[in-house]
């Protein structure tokens, strides 16, 4: 029988089938002539990867491009998983139920570290082996992208290349060139000497330096707009529009804002053009403008002005993402009134938001949640960063100031809605390519007592807590700054039934610390810092941003002197030899 003949009686026995069986609305042509058949493998579930914008565009992409087809595959849920292995199955496209390992190309998305283990959980389901080299030429190149790559040493070995970069570029360029070497019947290797060739393709087997990809017209760049709509709930169920990619604030712990430079960004007319085709295409019933700093767009009053004219002739909402406070422009919630409203101080106090590089000053902060809270916002989310180097508890009190400040702002402006204050907060990790990358995690022990007295302190009326899970993100900052070492113990930590980490209900610490111990990985190296001077893991890849800068950052935060935002000055950050900045 064929897979599709014998998935006909498993769907029946899994929680979500809909997540299997394809055919969602806007599918592009499977039955086009082509010469290359590309199959993306999203490491999580169908909910979650079919949110993600980064995959939609090179999904639809490559459906766009002549001799091209290209089908998806998600990490399926345990259910599948075990029905899938108990009827002999493999791991299969959702368009065509086809054999994953039968494609031409296959890629898989690495969305953020604690997906690792569902590298390894989906090339078991393919069938194939776990490590490149012990693959033969029976089975095609498997490459990995996205935003882990920007240390991709802990996963590399899985992958016969790694696309460091924008998928937009190098993606392409790959798939034009295994045709090109296919036609020519060259082998496998053959084709990847010739991939580590090209911007932006790392290939483990050669080790070859490489430096990132980079789309450097983001306005005529590609943007589809005749997107899947999927066929249940997702994660983040709406359509959206992407204004400018970087990000000119250099926050010193944020590794997007430094790994997505240099800053680009599209014209309004493009965005309002691309949002109307999205309303008519989908039926989505809101919009998402998004971007790292969406508040930092010049037009943005323009912008949301014009769109929302068009929106509310569709009955279509705009969702704003979190905006900074030293730039937001209040006047957008007077047509928004009733909305939610997140923002990210990320710091309680001006010492440690300093510190950081936030450039966010309390005056900052008291315009612009009065103009807020004048304009009737009825919730109000606020984002903090607990284990911040050189943090102390008046830091932390300091969050508990602003939550109060909030409270009496918002009784100030005499508004009779009940206003509803939600404060998160997650715990440090020091990532590569940030200023912050040489630091020293701190203990679950330290995560505990910072987190007990936010509990104690945040006991306010319709005042809501939540924080990140202290153990997860102490092996999140193991898989951040780890080396090729790491991925025997990626491998360990699946036989052992580390899968889908991300998910809560499914995290198991005690099993990652046996992985790291049984494979013989000393994994307290990654989490108690590097020495300025030593060699790191992920040096191999330009990123664009130059170590001597990362370095002077980390000096300047230890004296708590700021950097200006680098579109009123340039800092010499060393990302404009990958393209210029302009916003």
């Amino acid at each position: 029988m064929s897979i599709p003949d014998k998935l006909k009686d498993i769907l029946l026995q899994v929680a979500k089938p809909a997540r299997y069986v394809g055919g969602e609305y806007n599918l592009p042509n499977m039955d086009k002539p082509c010469k290359e058949r590309v199959c993306l493998c999203f490491c999580d579930k169908y909910e979650v990867g079919m949110s993600n914008v980064g995959t939609r565009i090179l999904y639809h992409m490559l459906n766009d491009t002549d001799g091209v087809v290209c089908e998806r595959s998600y990490a399926p849920d345990l259910d599948m998983a075990a029905l899938l292995k108990a009827n002999g199955l493999p791991l299969f496209s959702v368009e065509t139920k086809k054999d994953v390992k039968e494609f031409d190309l296959v890629g898989f998305s690495v969305q953020f570290e604690l997906q690792f283990t569902n590298i390894v959980y989906m090339l078991d389901l393919m069938g194939v082996e776990y490590f490149a080299k012990d693959r033969g030429e029976d089975i095609p190149p498997i490459v990995a992208g996205g935003p882990c790559v920007v240390n991709p040493m802990p996963f590399a070995d899985f992958f016969d290349a790694v696309l460091i970069g924008e998928g937009e570029k190098n993606l392409a360029e790959l798939v034009e060139l295994h045709i090109a070497c296919r036609e020519k019947k060259m082998s496998k290797k053959q084709f990847l000497l010739e991939a580590s060739k090209l911007d932006g393709v790392y290939v483990p087997a050669i080790h070859n330096k490489t430096k990132r990809a980079v789309v450097a017209d983001l306005d005529n760049a590609y943007y589809p707009t005749k997107i899947l709509v999927p066929n249940c709930d997702i994660v983040h169920d709406r359509s959206s529009i992407e204004l400018f990619r970087g990000c000119a604030n250099g926050c010193r712990f944020c590794q997007a804002g430094f790994y997505y430079r240099p800053i680009r960004k599209r014209n309004v007319d493009t965005l309002q053009r691309q949002a109307c085709e999205l309303m008519d295409c989908t039926g989505y019933d809101e919009m998402g403008l998004l971007s790292l700093s969406t508040s930092d767009y010049p037009q943005l009053k323009e912008l949301v002005d014009g769109i929302k004219i068009e929106a509310d002739k569709r009955k279509v909402n705009l969702a704003l993402p979190s905006l900074r406070l030293d730039s937001f422009e209040a006047e957008i919630y007077e047509e928004m009134q009733g909305a939610s409203l997140t923002f990210a101080p990320e710091a309680g106090t001006q010492r440690l938001r300093d510190v950081i590089n936030k450039n966010v000053s309390d005056a900052d902060i008291l315009s612009s949640l009065t103009g807020a809270l004048k304009y009737g916002v009825k919730n109000v989310k606020l984002y903090f960063i607990m284990g911040l180097p050189t943090e102390t508890e008046e830091d932390l009190q300091g969050i508990v100031d602003i939550v109060q400040l909030v409270k009496r702002l918002h009784k100030e402006v005499g508004s009779s809605k009940l206003l509803n204050i939600t404060v998160s907060t997650s715990i440090f990790i020091p990532k590569p390519l940030t200023p912050f990358q040489w630091e020293r995690q701190i203990s679950i022990d330290e995560m505990y007592d910072k987190q007990k007295f936010m509990r104690e302190k945040l006991r306010i009326k319709n005042v809501k807590y939540s924080w990140h899970d202290a153990k997860s993100s102490l092996i999140e900052a193991v898989l951040a700054r780890g080396d090729k070492s790491i991925a025997k113990s990626i491998v360990k930590a699946y036989e052992l039934g580390c899968v889908f980490d991300s998910w809560s209900e499914n995290f198991d610490y005690d099993k990652w610390i046996a992985a790291f111990e049984q494979s013989g990985v000393n994994y307290q190296k990654f989490l108690d810092g590097f020495d300025e001077e030593e060699e790191l893991p992920w040096d191999i890849i330009d990123n664009g941003v130059s170590k001597k800068y990362l370095l002077g950052e980390r000096r300047k935060a230890y004296n708590a002197q700021c950097t200006p935002n680098c579109l009123k000055k340039c800092n010499g950050c060393g990302a404009n030899k990958l393209g210029r900045c302009k916003i």
